[in-house]
């Protein structure tokens, strides 16, 4: 018990000094008992010492601040407080407010376990990305250095690859050439000779890579979700394929003044009744084509489970308006007008398509988002065509 009461006096003291600088308050005029309230109440006692309205969001507040209180010291139930942690920061920069300036929750949660994750392996740390890109915001925005030791990330740095080989092709042909001017000149010609047949060589090596090194520039290009014109619609009828009883085909508003027409291999799935006034999330840039004599101008997106028994159409959150296009955090890019069936780029791209733990709809991790939030779909882990 006493060494919990160390534990807990030193990180109530922790998140003191962090309030009172993100309060700026003087913490040599804080009373040195109060770090032996609990954390909600020492919170409670700074907040008061500062002149502001009072926060508009407090339960949410009071909800981390139970959080940091239950932080657990256990190695193996800490680690699994931190996942939990990980996933609720998938799709927010900060656990509360607009991100611009981190919040009293960010702090105190950020004091509570800092001790924590400094102490995990790289192997652990590349579990928790969120919480990692989290803490490293904190403690650069708030300049936290003076009260943390700071906690390095490994970050990629970009370096153009044909500069690289230059300058070691440089190095190589000038170490080359420094040795060869302590040999014999009979031994200095044939060096040469060598020298310049292996440049010839390097030249052509050289070039194959560079003709190698376009070749992952164009593959990201191709697989780049951007290229995806991914909307919400709402479905306002649909009705059974009149050729195809796997078929249905669905009336779709996305925003214009004429509705699109899709038809969807969702028969086994759901019902006419079932769609009709459901949103949902449609790619409506894909070569409008026939199925069985029918026009289809969009493709609806739907998460299946790994044997095909589950399937059901992506579903944008409530406040999502129709017509909405579908954002990724950090990839920009304009839509292609109407995707090349030839060049297969919805083939590429839907591989890197399913949802994580929760059910949230993304490409490689980064959440399909609107303005209401992100597209879910009651089936976890599962891949999205």
């Amino acid at each position: 018990m006493a060494a919990k009461g160390s534990i807990n006096g030193t990180r109530n003291q922790l998140i003191v000094s962090t309030l009172c600088k993100h309060f700026s308050l003087d913490p040599n005029k804080v009373s040195g008992d109060i770090v032996q309230n609990d954390i909600k109440n020492l919170y409670n006692i700074l907040k008061s010492s500062v002149n502001e309205a009072p926060a508009g969001d407090n339960d949410q507040i009071m909800k981390w601040i139970a959080f940091a209180e239950g932080f657990p010291t256990d190695p193996q139930a800490c680690f699994g407080a931190l996942k939990q942690l990980n996933e609720e920061l998938i799709t927010v920069s900060v656990l509360l407010g607009n991100g611009l300036r981190p919040s009293e929750a960010d702090i105190i949660v950020f004091s509570a376990i800092h001790s924590s994750v400094i102490g995990l392996p790289s192997s652990d740390r590349e579990k928790l990305p969120h919480v990692m890109r989290w803490m490293d915001y904190i403690q650069n925005k708030e300049g936290l250095e003076d009260i943390f030791e700071k906690i390095l990330l490994e970050k990629a740095s970009f370096e153009p690859g044909a500069k690289s080989v230059a300058k070691v092709e440089v190095a190589s042909d000038a170490k080359t050439t420094v040795q060869s001017t302590n040999k014999p000149e009979a031994e200095n010609t044939k060096k040469s000779d060598a020298v310049k047949k292996a440049t010839g060589n390097k030249e052509a090596t050289q070039e194959k890579k560079k003709a190698t090194e376009t070749l992952p520039v164009e593959t990201d290009k191709e697989v780049s979700v951007s290229l995806l014109n991914i909307q919400v619609g709402l479905i306002r009828k649909a009705w059974k394929h009149p050729s195809a009883d796997s078929l249905l085909v669905e009336e779709i508003d996305v925003g214009d003044a004429k509705m699109r027409q899709v038809v969807s291999g969702l028969a086994k799935y759901c019902s006419p009744e079932e769609l009709t006034n459901r949103r949902v999330v449609l790619i409506t840039n894909v070569k409008p084509g026939k199925l069985r004599d029918v026009l289809s101008e969009g493709l609806v997106l739907c998460a299946s489970n790994e044997d095909h028994t589950a399937v059901e159409p992506l579903l944008p959150p409530e406040g999502a308006k129709p017509g909405e296009r579908v954002s990724f955090s950090g990839i920009d890019g304009k839509p292609e007008d109407v995707l090349n069936p030839k060049k297969k780029q919805l083939e590429k791209i839907t591989p890197h398509l399913f949802t994580d733990g929760k059910g949230i709809a993304t490409f490689k991790g980064i959440p399909f988002m609107t303005s209401a939030g992100p597209c879910k779909s009651s089936i976890p882990k599962a891949s999205i065509k």
